[in-house]
C-alpha cells in the first residue's frame, strides 16, 4: 500500500490515539468489509509506536467491532467499522463496563464449574477435553485460542446440566466475548489461560465441585487483568 499514514503519535494513552487514527485510515482510505490491513510490523513503523502498543490498539478495535484479528491471515475490517466512528469514547465504554461483566461472568460461572463436577457425563468430559486439544493446537500455530476458548467454557456450562445457567450465560455471550478478546490479547495470555482450563477441567474430572468452583474463580480473576483496566485514568 502506498497511502500515508499519519504523524507519531506522543501523547498517553497512546493505544487509543493509535486506535482511532488506524480507524480514520481506515475510513479515509475507503476500505470494507473484508479488506486487510497492512501487516503490524509495517502499521507500527508507519505509526512510530513500538508492536506492543500496535497490538493493543487492535485488540481495543477488535472488541468494539471494527477490526477481526484473523491468525495466518492479518487485520480485517468488520462490517460494523461505519457505527464505530467514535472509538476512544467506544472503548472507553467498553472499559467502563468490563467489570460488572467480569463479575458477572465469575458469579455464574463458578457455580457452573462447581455443578459440572457433580453432573458431568463421560461425552461432557470428552468434549471438554476436545475443547482443551484444540485451543492447545490453534496455540501452537501460532493462534490466540479465542475459538478453543469458547468452546472449552460452552463444554463446561453444558456438563453443569442447568438450563437455567445456560441461558444466563446465552444472554451474555456478547458481552463475554469482549472480555475474551481483551484477555487473549494479553502477552503471554493464551497460555496462561490454557493452563487454567486444565486445572478446572481436571476437578471436574475428579468430581470435586470445590476444587472446580475454586479453579474457576482463579482462571476468571486471571484472565480478568486486561490493559484497558490497568490502563484506566
Amino acid at each position: 500500500m502506498s497511502e500515508s499514514f499519519p504523524p507519531r503519535l506522543l501523547r498517553t494513552r497512546l493505544y487509543e490515539q493509535v486506535a482511532e487514527q488506524i480507524s480514520s485510515w481506515i475510513s479515509d482510505n475507503g476500505l470494507t468489509t473484508g479488506d486487510r490491513l497492512p501487516p503490524e510490523r509495517e502499521l507500527a513503523q508507519r505509526l512510530g509506536v513500538s508492536r506492543a502498543t500496535l497490538s493493543q490498539a487492535l485488540v481495543a478495535l477488535e472488541v468494539v467491532g471494527v477490526v477481526e484479528v484473523r491468525h495466518g491471515d492479518g487485520t480485517a475490517v468488520t462490517a460494523r467499522h461505519g457505527q464505530s466512528t467514535r472509538i476512544v469514547e467506544a472503548i472507553r465504554s467498553h472499559a467502563d463496563r468490563l467489570p460488572e461483566i467480569i463479575e458477572t461472568r465469575d458469579a455464574l460461572e463458578t457455580k457452573i464449574a462447581s455443578l459440572a463436577a457433580i453432573r458431568r457425563t463421560d461425552d461432557d468430559l470428552a468434549r471438554i477435553d476436545d475443547a482443551l486439544d484444540f485451543m492447545a493446537a490453534d496455540i501452537d500455530a501460532g493462534g490466540r485460542g479465542v475459538e478453543g476458548d469458547e468452546r472449552f467454557h460452552g463444554a463446561v456450562t453444558a456438563a453443569s446440566h442447568s438450563l437455567l445457567l445456560a441461558r444466563l450465560m446465552d444472554e451474555i455471550g456478547d458481552l463475554v466475548k469482549e472480555t475474551r478478546l481483551e484477555s487473549l490479547g494479553q502477552p503471554g495470555r493464551p497460555q496462561d489461560s490454557l493452563a487454567g482450563h486444565r486445572a478446572i477441567a481436571e476437578a471436574i474430572r475428579a468430581g470435586d465441585p470445590a476444587a472446580a468452583a475454586a479453579a474457576m474463580h482463579a482462571h476468571v480473576e486471571m484472565v480478568s487483568d486486561v490493559a484497558l483496566l490497568r490502563d484506566r485514568p
